[in-house]
């Protein structure tokens, strides 16, 4: 637990790149744990069970902005290079709508924007970032879904995610899933999280998550947020991280790709001028 700790209070992204945090966009069906995750997170990092972002279980979602949360370590006094980003969650009778989710991907929306579902976020709209750099867009995207409604989830939330899966995969935006609720998945995991690498139960959720993403099963990473606990327990600690970290190295690449990207471009328009 402390070699990954580290590992993440180390973490830079590669200098030539000019970005100085790595920002991963958290995304939701409602009630799935998306901001829970971050709590949990930034927990670990504070030494103590907090509660900084507002989470629940409501009927819609509870997140009304976009936020780009950072985490403090308490026991260094530093703040790691990366940033947890938070938008609104899928909701059966609320649909993202897709401009406005290209705009954050983009690096258009600034932190701290208020949503509005009856009026969408413009290049018109107050704070709209025009010219975004590389270090304003999403470098990679976590899908939170909750293992223990795999089943049951509707066919318009299941079509959602997979449009957005399809958008990710022509920007090259590496995704992930994070399945949470592993303790309503398998009593064993209930019982001690450590289990959770030898739970049918959650070898069968993760298959079924990654069959319908249309993901390898290596990209459903299995986490338990901080919800009814009182104190750190390493174990969950671990699960937590190691996701965070898959998470990072798959920004890093994408960071490296984008960069081989606008040299090439960069080569063409060259050679457009000087022809």
């Amino acid at each position: 637990m402390q070699e990954l700790k580290e590992t993440l209070l180390d973490y830079k992204p590669m200098t030539e790149t000019n970005v100085t945090a790595a920002n991963i966009l958290l995304i939701d069906q409602i009630g799935a744990g998306k901001t829970s995750f971050f709590n949990s997170v930034n927990s670990i990092f504070r030494g103590k069970i907090t509660s900084k972002a507002c989470s629940g279980s409501f009927e819609h979602s509870v997140t009304t902005q976009y936020r780009q949360y950072k985490v403090k370590d308490i026991s260094k006094g530093k703040f790691p290079n990366f940033r947890l980003c938070d938008t609104r969650g899928f909701e059966e009778k609320f649909a993202l709508d897709a401009q406005e989710i290209s705009f954050i991907l983009d690096g258009n929306i600034p932190d701290r924007y208020q949503f509005n579902p009856l009026v969408p976020f413009t290049s018109d709209t107050s704070g709209y970032i025009k010219d975004s750099m590389l270090k304003d867009k999403i470098h990679c995207v976590a899908f939170v879904i909750d293992g223990s409604t795999v089943d049951v989830m509707s066919d318009t939330i299941l079509q959602r995610l997979k449009n957005l899966h399809v958008k990710l995969n022509h920007r090259g935006l590496p995704h992930f899933v994070f399945l949470t609720k592993l303790d309503k998945i398998c009593p064993d995991v209930n019982d001690d999280v450590k289990n959770t690498f030898t739970s049918t139960a959650v070898c069968d959720a993760v298959e079924k998550v990654a069959d319908v993403m249309g993901l390898p099963r290596a990209h459903v990473l299995p986490v338990k947020n901080y919800e009814s606990e009182t104190k750190l327990k390493p174990a969950l600690d671990i699960l937590l991280m190691e996701a965070l970290q898959r998470c990072l190295d798959f920004a890093d690449a994408y960071m490296d790709e984008q960069l081989v990207k606008m040299a090439a471009e960069g080569k063409m328009v060259h050679t457009k001028d000087y022809d």
